[in-house]
This record gives C-alpha cells, structure tokens and sequence, in this order.
C-alpha cells in the first residue's frame, strides 16, 4: 500500500483494527502486539493512523462484550501517551447497532449503525455465516 500511495503522490487515513475478542473467526492485530504494529506503520509518511477499531465478541453477555471496548479504550490511550509521529489517536470505531449504548459508555466515536437505520440484511455469504441456521 505504501508503495502505490508514494507512486501516485496520495496519502491514506487508517484505523488499525484489533482483535479485542480473541476470537479466530475475527480479524486485526492481537492486543499484545498492537502498540509495536502502530510504530511499525507510523514509519510510513502518507499512511496515517487516526484511531483504531474492533468488533466486539459474539456474545449475549454484555459484561464480556464490554470487556473488549475497554480493552481498545486502554491500549488508544496507551498508544496516545507514547506520541508516536504519524499517530493522532483520536478515533475509536467499535460496536454495532445492537451494543449502541455500551460503546458510547465505553468511548467510541464511530458507531456502525446499518441494521439499526436498514434493518437486517441479507448477504451473499449469509448461507456459509449464518450463526442462527442449523448445520445438518
């Protein structure tokens, strides 16, 4: 990416995305490496790191999906004291719209509300994903 943006003169902001649920099925950074992956980036002068974002642990258990908004809150602010150059750290993008008020609560900025404004949705590989569908 970095490559392409320096040939064609452009610049990027990112969100890193971090695996707060440890769960396989999930994707971005683990939190333990997180901090060394954003000093990594950081190096690279037109990507710019604005925040980071998470999906939360597919759970009916709000203490436990709480569990992993706090842990993005702690490693932005961890992140946000180091003041790493290129890292602004300002953005927070968690949950979705059935976990709204527990991600305010927790300190996001961005929301992704789709179901809660469109209604449910089917996907193309909602035959493959659906949680909800018997397997036999």
């Amino acid at each position: 990416m970095h490559q392409r943006l320096t040939f064609e003169g452009k610049e990027i902001d990112v969100y890193i995305q971090v695996n707060t649920s440890f769960e396989e099925s999930k994707f971005g950074a683990k939190p333990e490496e997180t901090i060394e992956f954003v000093k990594e980036i950081s190096k690279f002068k037109n990507i710019h790191i604005k925040g980071l974002m998470t999906i939360d642990l597919l759970s009916s258990e709000s203490d436990e999906i709480r569990k992993c908004f706090q842990l993005l809150k702690q490693l932005q602010e961890k992140i946000k004291a180091l003041q790493i150059p290129n890292v602004e750290m300002n953005e927070l993008s968690m949950g979705m719209s059935g976990d709204l008020e527990i991600v305010i609560e927790e300190g996001a900025t961005i929301v992704r509300v789709g179901t809660a404004i469109f209604g449910e949705r089917i996907y193309p590989d909602s035959y493959y994903w659906n949680e909800t569908k018997s397997n036999t």
